[in-house]
């Protein structure tokens, strides 16, 4: 029994409210560091950092905004109700990051973009750049509004003993606000070495989790292995990272997210898309000086991801052991822990962590949390400006394009937070754990991208019209394939349940019908877009 907890009923004590505002008093000092530094007035400083961050700090950053509260409290909640599976989805990420320092990235530094659909202006035409920027924008507000609603939820579990969805409402606003101001000031560079510091806090935090729930346990890591052996849903081990999805008689299961056949295709074209189209993560590669060293830190910020996720499943396994193994604890799962297991990371910081580490913790939770708002908004105000605004009012000295993004920034994070209001009820109809929510919502826009860059880069066909109409068609079939509306136009069931598929299946499906109808016609252009090696680009 772990002593002196921070709160009988899940309240902070004086303590945790001590770390709380030390954590938030870091990030304002951050920010008025960078604000007063940078000045930036120019939009290559404003929106690229300069061109000239090192490689460490980018990966970083990259890790910071791949990663979010989904992963802080996903990841846990799925060691916790199942196994180590999702682990498995970093091999799509290494395939995917291999992919773009290869051919995505050479590309976009040869051709100087600043956004990664200025490159489909090249190949298509300016009108698929608009249709890109346009679905990319509108799919962060999707993605990232997923992931504040999830990081909102721990800020109203630790305010009010029984969030209700006002609370978490509440909690919504706050993180929106904290967010749009901090953008606001340093732009793209201050974003970056705040992403530094958020990450050491969570992962600090996660690391601080492991020690007291292994010192709570009272068991020795043989008798907590041979527990494990068999905690599985299905009785077998809660250490199993890999299957095939194989169901014996019944066959393959597509309802099944994390089988080595959905890591190398479904999920590595999620994070090829994320990773390769997704201006909030691409403008941090195009912050390096050149190629190769965009693609270094791509390689290395996908490798550092492994044992940060790996550390929160470790968390989702020993909460398991701490909870349902009253052999080894000589407790029973107390009256609070009931409900939705994925709050089972909150619950055991808000009850059982002792005064002090819950504030440390719930830092953690938040620095995963803004950091994903303050790079969203970022990113979607330099989509805007230059490919949207600039080409309406060309010519404008660059501190008007600044003044321009930071207006965006303010406009887009009123759209973001309102789509997070919207999440509080979506996830209650869509009835699914917390990381295939988020990571199903990524695939709206994903789906049409994927296929158009695809056809883009590898090909030599595809225009302005087949590649529109592949953004369209990615969006409407990852809609049609949606748990909640697939069961009602599929004509058939499996193994007599109905047929639902998997988060990575939709976005299989949605990139596959993209890509065939961006290459229906032939290109305009004869020449296809440079590709080189890192090397050769740099």
């Amino acid at each position: 029994m772990l002593a002196q907890a921070s709160s009988a009923g899940g309240r902070l004590s004086h303590w945790d409210w001590v770390v709380l505002a030390a954590y938030f008093a870091l990030l304002i000092a951050t920010g008025i560091w960078f604000a007063l530094r940078a000045r930036r007035t120019d939009t290559a400083s404003y929106f690229k950092g300069g061109g000239h961050m090192p490689i460490w700090a980018i990966a970083i950053s990259f890790l910071a905004t791949a990663q979010s509260a989904a992963t802080v409290l996903g990841v846990p909640e799925d060691a916790y109700n199942g196994d180590l599976r999702y682990l498995s989805t970093n091999i799509g990420g290494i395939l995917a990051a291999i992919i773009l320092a290869r051919y995505f990235i050479p590309a976009y530094y040869r051709l100087g973009v600043s956004t990664p659909y200025q490159l489909l202006e090249h190949r298509f035409g300016p009108g698929a750049k608009l249709a890109a920027s346009a679905v990319y924008m509108i799919g962060r507000v999707f993605a990232s509004g997923a992931r504040v609603f999830i990081g909102s939820i721990p800020v109203a579990m630790a305010i009010w003993p029984d969030p209700q969805p006002h609370h978490i409402a509440a909690a919504i606003l706050i993180f929106m606000a904290f967010g749009a101001l901090f953008t606001l000031a340093g732009g793209l560079s201050s974003v970056i070495w705040t992403d530094v510091i958020q990450v050491a806090v969570y992962l600090g935090a996660a690391i601080l989790t492991i020690v007291i729930l292994w010192r709570g346990i009272h068991a020795d890591a043989p008798a907590i292995l041979e527990a494990v052996k068999h905690g599985a849903p299905d009785g077998g081990s809660k250490l199993r990272f890999l299957s095939l999805g194989w169901e014996g008689p019944q066959g393959f299961s597509f309802k099944e997210p994390y089988t080595l056949i959905t890591a190398c295709t479904g999920w590595m074209l999620l994070l090829l898309a994320a990773y390769g189209t997704d201006q909030d993560l691409v403008q941090r590669l195009l912050a390096c000086e050149n190629a190769r060293k965009g693609s270094w830190s791509i390689i290395s910020g996908v490798l550092m991801g492994i044992p940060v996720v790996l550390v929160f499943a470790a968390i989702g396994i020993l909460l398991w052991v701490y909870y349902q193994c009253p052999q080894l604890t000589g407790r029973a799962a107390p009256e609070y822990l009931r409900g939705d297991t994925g709050e089972v990371f909150l619950k055991f910081t808000l009850h059982e962590m002792p005064a002090g580490m819950v504030g440390l913790v719930l830092a953690g939770v938040m620095a995963a949390g803004p950091a994903g708002i303050n790079s969203s908004l970022n990113s979607m105000a330099s989509t805007f400006v230059s490919d949207i605004y600039r080409p309406l009012r060309p010519g404008r000295a660059d501190a008007h394009y600044v003044s321009a993004g930071r207006w965006a920034t303010a406009g887009w994070a009123v759209v973001l937070g309102a789509f997070a209001l919207v999440c509080i009820h979506w996830k209650q109809a869509n009835n699914e754990a917390i990381l295939p929510f988020v990571l199903g919502v990524m695939a709206f826009a994903y789906a049409g991208m994927l296929g158009v860059f695809i056809a883009a880069l590898f090909t030599r066909r595809g225009n302005t019209i087949s590649a529109i109409a592949a953004l369209l068609a990615g969006f409407i079939a990852v809609t049609l394939l949606q748990p909640g509306i697939l069961p009602k136009w599929w004509p058939g069931s499996w193994a007599g349940d109905p047929f639902v598929l998997a988060a990575p299946w939709r976005l299989l499906a949605g990139a596959a019908l993209a890509t065939l109808i961006a290459i229906i016609p032939r290109s305009a252009r004869a020449t296809p877009l440079p590709t080189s090696s890192p090397a050769a680009a740099s």
